[in-house]
Order: structure tokens, then C-alpha cells, then sequence
């Protein structure tokens, strides 16, 4: 295997194309690099957020697809269309002899990157600056990872994570404080190691409205309290920049809100976006995690946190990216240095430097395959899939989390799902009621626990 960069990473010239008909209004693609290709040709698509689906394809193949409109807004990129290759920020193509990635200069700023083929050309066009380099690595996965080294430069250690355990595929949305100290107690019974307990999403009132509980949940203060007497850490579930349109918080301050922007339909209700750019909505958010830091939470699970990357017309005049790191640094603000922030449902470039962990794949299921097709919806298929293609992340930019180890009897083909979970160095999280597990499900659990690793992951070859 040769390691070895032909020259230096090297800003791409930019020749404009035509503006696609219907899309007049939008910044244009230009050309920036003409490639050989051949038979064996692959190319590397990069998904914008945690969910949208990302890998190695053939020329000849169809790249994964929204089945649904709303499956568009929450887990791809606006703008990715089914006719051709589109990376966000990253898009690579690997032959016999070099593989060439072509990529954003800065997270800051994260273009969309389409190939085409054009005769015997591969066209790769871009709609903001990118930089290109060309490698001799024999393994392309492994010329992912130095590019990502390089962008790197400068992002905080990698911290260690130990093993975690999460109410979601436990009890979905129903959760209640009893349920979660249930499992809890039986933690120390089983001889299962776990350092965080997380809540995950079902305790609030509302989404937006954080801060009052569900009335049959029962105690936040409590339940954080109670985790922390049994030695453990409490982490909580928060979808930071989703604010429900029946919520409180919608009705009582529509000034928040990003006006005329949706980030979909979820929970029964269109989710609003909120503008963090507006002073009132900044100090809000703010104190929210102040407060659930005085709780006693220290692991924050941020998610569908994509909704803070739409495009909207802001308080303040800036892009959705801007936007998102604005929002995010504000959450950092908040929690300080040493808690944890865990991206989820969140756009990949445009979190490094900003998360300490990140899941990077679609929610897991009991289900094998999502009932609609689309990859990007929760399915042990998709989230396999798309966490192998993003290993050369971990240890690099942050943790990787490529979901929970969820193996109770109704889970389809849990010893797969189980081997996929083992094969990763990120975090480890279990998500199943820990009575419902069987002995096989119960020493399995117990033998994947385990703390993450700091260390990039060997990356095998796409197509070992």
C-alpha cells in the first residue's frame, strides 16, 4: 500500500455551468474538475446529515433517495436530486491508480458537489469553493481518513466515552421516570457496566417546550438526582432548534421562529424552526441548558438538529450554516467545556470543532428494512450501511456513534445487528429493557459494553 499525496491539496478552478431549468434563482454549479473513469471506477457520495444515506457506488448505480417529501426536509439535503451524484461538502472518486477527493475548504461554508458523466469525462461541479487532492492510496477509505486529518487541523481531542445505556428503543416516546430507574436497578443484577443513562426523547410536554415534563412522566430533577445516586452520569434528549407548532413556546413567542420555514412534520405537528439569530430565542435556548445542567445532566443528546441549517430569513442576515454554528457555539456556551454534546440528525461538516460525539447513520430499528424504502429512515440495513462508509470519522473529528445495541428476542437479525455494533470503536449503548432480554441477549450486552475508543478505526478497502 502506497501512502503518498501527489503534490498539495490545491483549491479547484471554477467554470461555471448553466443554471439547471427551474433552479434559476439558486447559486449556480460550476465545473471544477474533468476525471477519467473506468469500469471499475468508484465514487464516494457523502450525505449531508447523520441520517442521509452515504458510500462507495458504482458508476452505473442509483444513489439512495427520498421516497417522501417529508423524508426530504428531515434527512437529506434541499436541493439533492435523483438524477446524479451529489456529495455535500465531500465527494470523492477512486480508480486502478489515484483516488481524487474533492471537498469544502472550511465548515463553515460546505458546498454541494455533483458528478456527471459526460462522454468519457466524469464532470465534477461544485456551488461554492472546494479543494481537490489527488492521492496514490491503494485503499480509498484510507484517503478519506488523511483528507479528514488535514480538515481536522486544529479540532479538540477526541475524548473517551464509557458504556451508556438509552431509554429510546426501550420505551420510544411512552417513557416515564419509572421505567428508566427500572432498568437502572437492574444494571448492577445483570453485572452490566454502565456509566451514562440517557433519556431519551417522550419526557417533554411538547417539542420546544423543554422544560415541563409530560404529565404522566413524572420528575426530571428526580430522575437525574436518582441516576447520580447510583454512580452513574444523566444524560437528556433535546432537540434544540425543533420547536413544535402546538407548543407553548410557539404560541407565546412566533418572533423565535424562522418565519415561513419548516423542518417537517413530526409528532402529529409541522416542526417550526427556531431562530437563533433573534436575541430572545438565543438566551432562551441558553437557559434551557442551564437549567438542565443545574438538574444535573451533564450528556446532552442533540438531535434533529438539522432544522438549525435551513436556509430561512433570520433575525440577522446569515446562512443556514451560519445559522447552525452560531446555534451550536450558544449551546456550548451554556454547558461549558467539560459536558458533552452528542450530534444527532445533525450536517456532518458543518459540526466539527462543535460536538464531542456523533452519531453517524440513521436510527437503528427492530426492523431490517424501513417499510418505505428510504435508507435514510430508521432500519438496521441503512444505519449499517452508512456508519461503515463514515468509520474514517471516528478518532478523528470526534466519537462515533453508530447507534444503540438493541438484541432483545423481536429484534430481526440481532446477531447481525450485533456483530455491526462490535465492529465499531465509538460509543456503546444499549437500548433495550433490560428485563426483556434473554440470556443470549443478556451476555451479549454485557460483552459489548464497553468504553469507546480515542483511536482511529482500521479501515478495510470498499470492496473487502
Amino acid at each position: 500500500m502506497v501512502d503518498l499525496l501527489v503534490g498539495t491539496p490545491r483549491l479547484a478552478e471554477r467554470q461555471q455551468d448553466p443554471a439547471p431549468e427551474g433552479n434559476e434563482g439558486s447559486v449556480p454549479f460550476s465545473t471544477v474538475a474533468e476525471l477519467e473513469y473506468d469500469a471499475s471506477t468508484l465514487l464516494f457520495e457523502h450525505g449531508w446529515q447523520s441520517w442521509s444515506p452515504s458510500g462507495w457506488y458504482r458508476l452505473d448505480a442509483h444513489p439512495p433517495r427520498p421516497t417522501a417529501p417529508n423524508h426530504h426536509v428531515m434527512a437529506y439535503r434541499p436541493g439533492v436530486d435523483a438524477g446524479r451524484f451529489q456529495g455535500e461538502g465531500l465527494l470523492a472518486v477512486a480508480t486502478a491508480d489515484e483516488v481524487t477527493v474533492i471537498a469544502a475548504t472550511s465548515p463553515d461554508d460546505v458546498p454541494s458537489i455533483r458528478a456527471d458523466l459526460r462522454g468519457d469525462r466524469l464532470v465534477i461541479s461544485a456551488d461554492g469553493a472546494v479543494q481537490q487532492t489527488t492521492s496514490t492510496q491503494a485503499n480509498p477509505n484510507q484517503a478519506l481518513a488523511d483528507w479528514a486529518d488535514a480538515f481536522a487541523a486544529g479540532a479538540p481531542p477526541v475524548r473517551v466515552f464509557g458504556p451508556s445505556w438509552c431509554s429510546w428503543y426501550a420505551y420510544w416516546g411512552k417513557v416515564t421516570e419509572r421505567d428508566v430507574m427500572t432498568d437502572v436497578r437492574q444494571f448492577d443484577q445483570h453485572d452490566l457496566s454502565v456509566d451514562l443513562v440517557l433519556l431519551d426523547e417522550g419526557y417533554q410536554s411538547a417539542i420546544g417546550d423543554w422544560l415541563t415534563p409530560r404529565d404522566d412522566f413524572g420528575s426530571t430533577v428526580r430522575l437525574a438526582a436518582d441516576i447520580r445516586s447510583s454512580g452513574r452520569r444523566a444524560g437528556i434528549w433535546v432537540a434544540p432548534f425543533l420547536v413544535a407548532s402546538g407548543s407553548e413556546t410557539a404560541r407565546k413567542h412566533p418572533e423565535w421562529l424562522v418565519p415561513g420555514i419548516s423542518a417537517g412534520t413530526n409528532w402529529g405537528q409541522e416542526q417550526l424552526v427556531l431562530d437563533v439569530t433573534h436575541p430572545g430565542a438565543a438566551h432562551h435556548i441558553q437557559d434551557v441548558f442551564t437549567e438542565l445542567c443545574r438538574q444535573g445532566y451533564d450528556h446532552f443528546k442533540l438531535d434533529f438538529v438539522y432544522a438549525g441549517a435551513i436556509d430561512g430569513p433570520r433575525h440577522e442576515q446569515i446562512d443556514g450554516v451560519g445559522a447552525y454554528r452560531l446555534g451550536m457555539r450558544l449551546l456550548r456556551e451554556a454547558v461549558g467545556p467539560n459536558r458533552i454534546l452528542h450530534g444527532c440528525g445533525a450536517p456532518i461538516l458543518p459540526s466539527l470543532g462543535l460536538v464531542d460525539c456523533m452519531r453517524i447513520s440513521p436510527d437503528t430499528d427492530p426492523l431490517v428494512d424501513p417499510p418505505s424504502g428510504d435508507i435514510s429512515q430508521p432500519g438496521q440495513r441503512g444505519a449499517r450501511s452508512t456508519s461503515v462508509a463514515r468509520e474514517f470519522l471516528h478518532g478523528r473529528w470526534w466519537a462515533n456513534d453508530s447507534d444503540c445495541l438493541i438484541v432483545r428476542p423481536d429484534v430481526q437479525e440481532r446477531e447481525l445487528w450485533a456483530q455491526h455494533i462490535s465492529q465499531g470503536p465509538g460509543l456503546r449503548m444499549s437500548s433495550d429493557p433490560i428485563g426483556e432480554l434473554d440470556r443470549w441477549g443478556l451476555d451479549r450486552t454485557r460483552e459489548l459494553l464497553v468504553p469507546s475508543s480515542p483511536r482511529p478505526h482500521p479501515l478495510k478497502d470498499p470492496d473487502a
